[in-house]
């Protein structure tokens, strides 16, 4: 279930319309460059007798091939091989629904796993665009294991630092969602698609249709994008061009190019710079006036500073375990030509959906060998009864670990309120800067006067013992510098 404030679903309430099914082949010319597609060859079937009928001996199976085949112009339920997104060069990998529910069996698994190793050969992004009902009945359990061997391949990708996403198109049910689909780095979703572990008729009766659909899946944390087909392509060519490694277009991630954060023997990428100040706010002469200055709400908020210095970016949404938060905003963008990922709290408590969306974040920019922009503007962690019990603490230390496990440099700039440790999570120890309008501090001034058993009007001068200023943040060695306005 997604924590209170999830973000609404693109399309509205409600389910939309699905998309008319393309088959696997219509799907690919639909996102790739015009006749850039060239066809993986189907691996060779082991030499010996061919069973009839399948593995199982299944009556009638051998026919029920034979008219797929014939329907779809297919032997198998999925299309690989590599083509050009926005001009670069992709490894793809296609289901035809038409041919058994787009089912996966022993010949699909051979397919799929000769994808990865393509993808891995060559060093290039693996883009899924998944139409599948679940496993083949017909094999059996040798149809099921095939799971496994997309796993695997999916491990052994990731390991070697490169990036995979997903297109859930309809349906999108059964191992295909839970491993090809929700195991991929970014996960794009066309409207009103199917998408559930569950297929149609293998619910519960009572089940709710609405809760098995694209949108459902963005309001839970599970989807990034619900995208249009029409805008499709576009989103996959700026996925690519921001996560993929390769010389086309600008200089994309911080690995040199072909070589991500899995490569062994590559070099560190540069830090990303902090971004200017976006307001000339005077160097603040207490305590209190420097909360009063951070606090006020005319200050530019993170939103601002990502339109100022990123020209494309897309978002990531979502923690994968059922929540969202929407004052965490995290994703990949172009800064001066070089991708740069970003996770920036937007001045609400940070709730612990935020949390996990933004240590997915920083462990996939690690992975990837992406250098990692933080903006740091909270009052503090949520701190409710739903907070708790969505594993605030957990989610907190998820944050603060994968900051400190980074092998990538994290770049912190404090752009508004730091409220004690659910600020500090986000903040890369050692390279965090603050703006002239921002403050940090152990815990907000007011409630360090109630602990204090002070009066309130006694706030402004705990706010100065308290030395929470930029400049104060800068001489106690919190703080690089104070960073000014462009």
């Amino acid at each position: 279930m997604a924590e209170p404030g999830a973000q609404p679903s693109p399309a509205g309430p409600g389910p939309a319309p699905a998309a008319p099914r393309l088959s696997a082949r219509e799907a690919l010319a639909a996102v790739t460059d015009p006749g850039s597609f060239t066809e993986l060859p189907a691996p060779a079937v082991p030499p010996g007798p061919t069973p009839a009928d399948g593995p199982l001996g299944w009556e009638g199976y051998d026919d029920s091939r034979a008219r797929a085949a014939d329907r779809t112009g297919e032997e198998e339920s999925v299309v690989c091989g590599t083509a050009r997104i926005g001009g670069r060069e992709t490894v793809l990998v296609s289901f035809e629904f038409l041919f058994l529910g787009g089912s996966l069996g022993q010949r699909t698994g051979d397919r799929l796993e000769a994808a990865y190793a393509l993808a891995r050969a060559r060093r290039l992004p693996l883009v899924s665009l998944i139409a599948t009902g679940g496993s083949r009945m017909q094999e059996g359990m040798l149809a099921l294991t095939q799971l496994q061997r997309v796993a695997r391949q999916s491990v052994l990708t990731r390991s070697a630092g490169l990036p995979q996403l997903a297109v859930l198109r309809d349906p999108t049910t059964g191992g295909g969602w839970a491993t090809l689909g929700a195991g991929a780095d970014v996960v794009l979703a066309l409207p009103g698609a199917q998408v559930g572990f569950a297929g149609s008729r293998v619910r519960p009766a009572d089940a709710d249709p609405a809760a098995y659909t694209a949108e459902s899946q963005y309001a839970g944390g599970h989807v990034d994008e619900v995208v249009p087909a029409a805008r499709l392509r576009a989103a996959l060519a700026d996925w690519l061009l921001l996560l993929a490694p390769g010389p086309a277009g600008p200089a994309g991630p911080g690995f040199p190019a072909g070589a991500g954060a899995g490569a062994e023997g590559e070099g560190t990428p540069e830090p990303a710079e902090p971004p200017a100040a976006l307001a000339a706010a005077p160097e603040p002469a207490s305590g209190w006036e420097a909360v009063r200055q951070a606090r006020h709400p005319g200050r530019p908020r993170a939103d601002a500073y990502l339109d100022s210095y990123f020209e494309l970016r897309r978002e990531l949404s979502g923690d994968r375990a059922g929540g969202t938060d929407p004052g965490v905003r995290c994703g990949f963008g172009l800064h001066q030509g070089r991708t740069v990922a970003y996770a920036a709290q937007c001045g609400t408590a940070t709730r612990p959906a935020g949390y996990r969306t933004a240590t997915r974040l920083i462990s996939l920019a690690d992975r990837l060998g992406i250098p990692v922009l933080t903006l740091v503007d909270t009052p503090g962690a949520a701190n409710d009864a739903v907070a708790e019990r969505a594993g605030a603490g957990a989610a907190i230390a998820g944050t603060f670990a994968a900051v400190a496990g980074a092998r990538v440099p994290v770049t912190t700039l404090l752009i508004g309120e730091g409220g004690s440790g659910g600020a500090l999570a986000l903040a890369a120890p050692g390279n965090t800067w603050v703006t002239p309008d921002s403050y940090f501090s152990v815990i907000a001034p007011e409630l360090a006067t109630a602990i204090l058993k002070r009066p309130a009007d006694q706030a402004p001068r705990t706010a100065d013992q308290l030395r929470l200023r930029p400049q104060d943040l800068v001489e106690l060695g919190v703080a690089r510098g104070v960073v000014a306005p462009a």
